[in-house]
This record gives structure tokens, C-alpha cells and sequence, in this order.
């Protein structure tokens, strides 16, 4: 993570969206709360709308759970060994002498006879229990970042078999840190709290698993937090059903000049009987420089409430995690949401 200093930017921040509700990107609970209870005594009927056909009124399965269900890290954290290790630097070794491209990595040119066995019963937790585990620890002193990137792709090639590009720039893999001291951000301003160190609310990203690892910790916050959303669903699904058809309706997500200016899609599916919570934050609200586009149509009055609720019953629920030097976080991000708390940098650690 970089060092902090003091945002700047010299790009005017695009006309605002006409008709867009009081909301931003960081949740205000007062106003949150006051549009509740506006949109309540406009109509009483709310919380008696039935749910949406096919929808259940609660979801059940071990990825659904609550933070304080989690006692010790020890439940989540498999712990590498030395033969692990060892390991690793042999199919590191192995990779580059078939001097292939990056892109080339995969289980049997980054092989790992032993804990490719431990990774696939780790990959079905994923898939099949509580949706996430934390591998640790790689040595990051002791790679160049080339040979740690081979490292890391190449030991997630054991939990997820095909990769899948980040961004529009296709990329396969991003760098996540405060970029508002050399300012290589993207044109237009830094419209993704990802690349500061500004709170990141709770969202889930695009793909089925999501792997972070960390290079180097903050000196201080920048805690990461994972929150189920099944736990969140039946919660807005009890209290709140007219909130799950508004969910599961269509939504304009905002493109930040791309052509066209905006998609459609909900933030809410119902696949098979499996509910999943697709959603950033900052397509509907903007961030930063980038506010939502001024000639798309702005969100409604329950979709604002819509996405509070999301947060704060993810906030809720959610657990923090003691992530170190050196971890690989899994997510499975069709199951679950995440977040991370603002952090501040010193000194020795940018």
C-alpha cells in the first residue's frame, strides 16, 4: 500500500446527474435512516409486498453465516509448510526454464504434487462451505516481483482453473494501491476508492473467485472484511421484500464514458435457487472525480435504500480479517461481499 498524501486533482469533476438522489459513495446511516422512514410513511404497505416469484424467503447452506459465528482465524488460515515451500520454488524454477509467456501458467506448468491436493479440498470450501480461506504465507522478500507473479498465478491455477480479466484493459491481474501520489490513474481521476486509501465499501467483483495478495501491509486500518450475502439477503428479505424486487429488476450501471454511456442488469439473481449479490457501489453513485454521468438515468428513490441496506447489513454481519504479509485471500464472490477500512502508510511502510 502507498504512502498517503493529500489528493489533488486538477480535472473538474463532471456535471451531476439530474434527478439523483442524496446518496454518495461513502453510506450515511442518518440519511439512510430518514429515507426509510420517508419512504414508510409514503406508503405503509412496503414491508407486506410479497417476494418476488421464485424467490425463497430465506436461503440456508454453510456459506451463510454471521461474523461472530467465527471464533479463531485458525478456522480459516491454512498454514503453508516448508515442504510446501520448497515446493513452490521448484515449480517456479520449472516454469521458467520452459521460457513461455506468463499466460502460459497453469497446473501443469507451475506443478505442486503435494499441495495441489491441500489447494483443491481449500477450492471446495469455495464452492461448497463457507465460500473463503486464507493460504499463508508466501515469502515476498525473497522474489522479484516477476518470479511473484508466476508464484501467484501459478498457485491459483490449483484453486481456479481459468483466469478472468479485471478491467477493460483486459488485464489479468491488478495492482491495488494508492496511486494519488505518482497519479498513473486512470484518465478523467481516480474513480475507484480501490486505488487510494479510502474506505472501500462493501461490493463483490466480476468472476466467480476473486485472490488478493498482499505485498505489504498498512501501517495503520486498511483491515479486510467479508460479509455473507445470503446472511444479507434473508435479512432484507424478512424485513424488506419490496427491496428484493427492486433488486432484482434491471439497473443502469454506469459506464464513465464508455460507449454506451451506461448497461443494464440487476444487483440481484436467483440461479438455480442459489441467490447472488452482483454489485459496485460506485457504477450507481460515482466516485471521486467520476459522479454518475450527467445524460444517463439517475437511480430511484428505493434503489438508494436499496443500497444502503446492502451495506449496512453487510457491515452487520460481516468479519475482519488478520490479513499479513505475505496471505492469499479466496473469495468466492458469487456468495459473498467484501470490504476494507481505510488505512494511513508511514515512513517504512509505502
Amino acid at each position: 500500500m502507498s504512502a498517503t498524501e493529500t489528493m489533488t486533482e486538477t480535472v473538474p469533476p463532471p456535471p451531476t446527474c439530474v434527478g439523483q438522489p442524496d446518496i454518495s459513495y461513502h453510506p450515511d446511516e442518518a440519511k439512510f435512516r430518514a429515507r426509510t422512514a420517508r419512504r414508510l410513511a409514503e406508503d405503509p404497505t412496503l414491508p407486506q409486498r410479497p417476494l418476488p416469484e421464485g424467490f425463497p424467503p430465506s436461503v440456508e447452506g454453510p456459506n451463510v453465516w454471521e461474523g461472530k459465528d467465527w471464533k479463531d482465524e485458525s478456522q480459516w488460515v491454512y498454514n503453508l509448510t516448508d515442504e510446501h515451500l520448497a515446493e513452490i520454488d521448484r515449480a517456479l524454477a520449472h516454469f521458467e526454464s520452459l521460457d513461455k509467456p506468463l499466460g502460459f501458467i497453469n497446473k501443469e506448468t507451475f506443478p505442486l504434487p503435494t499441495l495441489s491436493q491441500e489447494l483443491w479440498k481449500l477450492a471446495k470450501v469455495l464452492y461448497s462451505g463457507r465460500g473463503f480461506f486464507v493460504l499463508r504465507e508466501i515469502p515476498i522478500d525473497k522474489y522479484s516481483r516477476q518470479e511473484l507473479m508466476i508464484v501467484y498465478a501459478g498457485i491459483s491455477s490449483h484453486v481456479g482453473s481459468e483466469r478472468g480479466k479485471q478491467d477493460g484493459t483486459n488485464s489479468m491481474l491488478a495492482h491495488i494501491k494508492d496511486l494519488r501520489v505518482s497519479h498513473a490513474h486512470e484518465k478523467g481521476g481516480i474513480g475507484n476508492s480501490a486505488y487510494t486509501t479510502d474506505k472501500q465499501v462493501f461490493h463483490s467483483d466480476i468472476g466467480d473467485l476473486i485472490a488478493l495478495l498482499s505485498i505489504q501491509t498498512s501501517a495503520h486500518g486498511g483491515i479486510s472484511r467479508l460479509s455473507s450475502g445470503g446472511r444479507v439477503y434473508n435479512e432484507i428479505a424478512k424485513t424488506r421484500p419490496d427491496l428484493i424486487t427492486v433488486m432484482k429488476d434491471n439497473w443502469q450501471l454506469d459506464k464513465f464514458g464508455g460507449n454506451p454511456g451506461y448497461g443494464e442488469r440487476p444487483v440481484l439473481y436467483n440461479e438455480d435457487g442459489h441467490i447472488v449479490i452482483q454489485y459496485s457501489r460506485r457504477q450507481f453513485v460515482g466516485y471521486g472525480t467520476q459522479l454518475r454521468s450527467a445524460h444517463i438515468p439517475p437511480i430511484s428513490e428505493a434503489q438508494a435504500e436499496a443500497l444502503d441496506m446492502l451495506h449496512f447489513y453487510a457491515e452487520k454481519y460481516s468479519l475482519e480479517l488478520n490479513f499479513k504479509k505475505g496471505d492469499i485471500q479466496y473469495i468466492n464472490s458469487m456468495g459473498l461481499l467484501h470490504a476494507r477500512d481505510a488505512f494511513t502508510d508511514d515512513g517504512e511502510k509505502t
